[in-house]
């Protein structure tokens, strides 16, 4: 999948998840923002409670996305025959995209009514959406191969190189520009006891400076045009490269205490929606079938 195709593969997923949100909420909010004890007498109450035709439709297909997303990518991870259908990062995105998309669902079909151990489900499931929203970040931050294995420092060291022959034989780089971006890059390595957020935003402005500072070296050194773009381009990869690579061994560290904290939340979310699913099927909640 090439870069403009991909970008449009992540678009359309994004795309798809708040146009759901947004005809729901458009098409119920007259429901959704009546009293709950008022309810009963909505003209929308047989449509869009819990057990009504809509209200019991999204909420098993949005069950039926959130394990579809678990297993599918977990079942991608671990099975051999598996490893050659799909790159793992794609795998990933659209394992988040059914894992957003499946909540989403689920928050309608509950008509924002939450109580006894459904609760612990719904709240369980906001953990693992917003665990996974910060795992994600953490995963961006691992520099990967394109089949997703991570890659060694060994591999980013020789990336960088790479990186900075292009930026010099290619584009014709002054040296001292060159120098000057290493020397600041090497200069912005916050101690490890700094807090990390604070490190995080402290980084970010830092490569926003930088970035703008190159900029106009490379206009002063009379690159203009496509050439200044790519040329751009490159030092930025350069400079993401440069924050990973420093940051590799404690991103690693956080993945490992992230899987800690996001399994427990997954695996009660699964199994308190599976008790759930039972007792609706037991009392006679059908939907269609």
């Amino acid at each position: 999948m090439g870069r403009l195709a991909h970008t449009v593969y992540l678009a359309v997923l994004t795309g798809i998840v708040v146009f759901v949100f947004i005809t729901l909420a458009f098409y119920g909010r007259s429901y959704y923002t009546t009293p709950f004890h008022e309810r009963h007498f909505h003209e929308q109450n047989e449509l869009l409670k819990p057990s009504g035709f809509v209200g019991h439709g999204i909420g098993i297909a949005g069950s039926a996305f959130m394990v579809i997303g678990v297993f599918g990518y977990m079942a991608r991870k671990r099975f051999r025959r598996l490893s050659r259908i799909g790159i793992l990062k794609h795998w990933l995105e659209f394992h988040i995209f059914l894992c957003t998309l499946g909540p989403v669902l689920v928050l309608y079909h509950t008509s924002f009514k939450f109580g006894g151990i459904v609760a612990v489900s719904f709240w369980s499931m906001v953990a693992v959406v917003v665990s996974g929203i910060i795992g994600r970040y953490i995963y961006l931050q691992i520099p990967r191969t394109i089949e997703g294995r991570e890659m060694s420092l060994n591999d980013l060291n020789s990336m960088e190189t790479d990186l900075y022959d292009r930026l010099k034989d290619q584009f014709q780089v002054a040296p001292q520009t060159l120098t000057k971006m290493n020397t600041a890059l090497l200069q912005a390595v916050q101690p490890e006891e700094t807090n990390y957020l604070i490190r995080i935003v402290k980084r970010f402005l830092f490569e926003q400076k930088l970035v703008r500072q190159i900029k106009q070296e490379l206009r002063d050194q009379g690159i203009k045009g496509r050439n200044m773009r790519k040329a751009t381009r490159i030092f930025k990869s350069k400079i993401i490269l440069n924050r990973r690579i420093a940051w590799l061994s404690s991103m690693q560290n956080f993945l490992r205490y992230w899987h800690v904290a996001h399994l427990p939340f997954a695996l009660i979310m699964l199994v308190i929606m599976i008790v759930h699913i039972v007792i609706a099927a037991l009392f006679g909640y059908t939907w269609i079938f």
